[in-house]
């Protein structure tokens, strides 16, 4: 089972339900793809055992044999190549931006030339490690980077299905949240009973609907908003799986990295009964399939 935990804001304790829902687990792995900003390893304080630099391949243009057709630049849906042609008896020229560059391959497939090669330029790094039994890994973006996707699919490439994977999304509906969720068995929205919160929990929803994937959602602070969330929810027919309250000993915990499982046991059977009632809702999205 993967499951993946998003949001389509920052702030509203995805790391959160994240780490506590693994900690609660008897086999899981984190997976944390928000890797321009990770930070479940605050929590859950894992050993790092592995780290590996993460390449993206970006093309580099052999001008002896370049003839400045073009078909490079045309092909790139990401305009990562710009070729100026032969004119006038000026030479021609090809600009190549590598961050604008999604690695994909294609201007080297198909230039008639052969004029395209490709070199490995790091984009950041993969760590992994482990606490107990839960594993663990991330990945970090190099501080300048325009593009996350590349790296978290490199992340993503450390699943091991054999347990319950849990992925921490980055917050938003924009690319690299669609990266991270992708191949999820299920999603888990959290969100805040506050107006900005319900705003962005629509565009959330409309993101999991648009690409078919089970979810249900997971209201942080349930107590100190207006109840147009739980309205939302009930009117859409979305599972609300889990009510975490406002709590000064839940904020002072998380302010020093403590998980709440940590702070207070009890809590251990609620993420435990998350992570059953997941499994129901999967097991009857199957069925009515």
């Amino acid at each position: 089972m993967i499951i993946s935990i998003a949001s389509g804001k920052g702030g509203t304790g995805k790391t959160t339900v994240a780490a506590n829902l693994a900690l609660s687990l008897d086999n899981a792995q984190v997976i944390d793809c928000d890797v321009e900003e990770p930070n479940a390893h605050l929590f859950l304080k894992p050993i790092i055992s592995e780290k590996e630099k993460a390449f993206i391949p970006v093309p580099e243009a052999d001008k002896g044999k370049c003839n400045y057709c073009g078909a490079c630049s045309r092909v790139c849906a990401f305009g990562a190549i710009a070729v100026l042609p032969e004119s006038k008896g000026i030479k021609g020229s090809i600009l190549i931006f590598p961050n604008l560059c999604h690695g994909c391959g294609a201007c080297k497939l198909l230039c008639p030339q052969g004029a395209i090669k490709e070199i490995d330029r790091q984009i950041g790094v993969v760590e992994a490690g482990g606490r107990g039994s839960v594993r663990f890994v991330h990945g970090r973006l190099n501080i300048g980077e325009a593009m996350s996707p590349p790296l978290i699919r490199q992340v993503k490439k450390r699943i091991d299905a054999s347990g319950t994977v849990i992925i921490d999304a980055p917050p938003g509906t924009s690319c690299p949240v669609i990266t991270a969720v992708k191949g999820s068995n299920f999603c888990v929205l959290v969100t805040e009973p506050t107006p900005f919160g319900l705003n962005d929990l629509v565009l959330a929803v409309e993101v999991m609907r648009e690409i078919k994937i089970p979810f249900g959602v997971v209201i942080n602070r349930f107590d100190i908003g207006d109840g147009k969330v739980e309205q939302y929810c009930g009117n859409e027919k979305i599972r609300v799986l889990m009510k975490i309250p406002f709590s000064r000993e839940i904020a002072a915990a998380y302010s020093e990295g403590v998980p709440i499982v940590e702070k207070d046991p009890s809590y251990r059977d609620k993420f435990i009964k998350l992570y059953t009632d997941i499994c129901g809702i999967k097991n009857e999205t199957d069925s009515s399939n």
